[in-house]
């Protein structure tokens, strides 16, 4: 009986060990669970200073060739949600986007990085600006491990294209969401 005992603890500790192994994630040092003027976009009736929040990833898995960051509204009443931000070719070698890197005119994304076209029209991060009134708006801020080192489109790519050829070139991924309302 004790040595029946004895294995059954022995199997649990290494089945522990096993399933608790690191998984990849991300994380922001200036972003919670709720978005601020500062994240909030400047324009389409809205004030604020339109800088992307820091980002930091870990644990990537082996393969991972380059990296993408998105940022999507699904509760934005378009009938199709809200691109927000939409970079991708991250080397792989990167783990951070340090704030305010979708600003492209600042040049703090790292170099070979591309950020494309969001739902507003513009190249880099445009921040949430929900309707007045329309309550809280989820923004989904995702880290993609990507198989590929380019995923070969430029910055006029739109979101949908590049969403493609994100969900073909996928290791994994991780996200964290943010909440914001006007």
């Amino acid at each position: 009986m004790k040595k029946a005992q004895v294995l059954v603890l022995l199997v649990l500790m290494v089945s522990t060990s096993v399933l608790a192994q690191k998984t990849f994630t991300l994380s922001s040092k200036n972003l919670g669970g709720s978005g601020t003027k500062t994240m909030e976009f400047n324009g389409f009736g809205c004030s604020g200073d339109n800088q992307s929040p820091q980002l930091s990833w870990e644990n990537a898995p082996e393969g991972t060739k380059s990296f993408a960051v998105t940022m999507y509204d699904p509760d934005a009443p378009t009938g199709s949600g809200f691109w927000h931000w939409v970079v991708f070719d991250i080397p792989s070698n990167v783990n951070e986007l340090v704030a305010d890197a979708g600003n492209g005119s600042l040049n703090l994304a790292p170099k070979g990085a591309i950020q494309s076209v969001t739902d507003y029209g513009i190249k880099g991060f445009g921040g949430p600006c929900p309707p007045e009134g329309h309550g809280f708006h989820q923004y989904i801020i995702t880290v993609y491990a990507l198989k590929t080192d380019s995923l070969g489109l430029d910055a006029n790519a739109n979101p949908a294209y590049v969403g493609f050829n994100l969900w073909n070139q996928t290791l994994t991924k991780a996200s964290i969401i943010a909440y914001y309302k006007r």
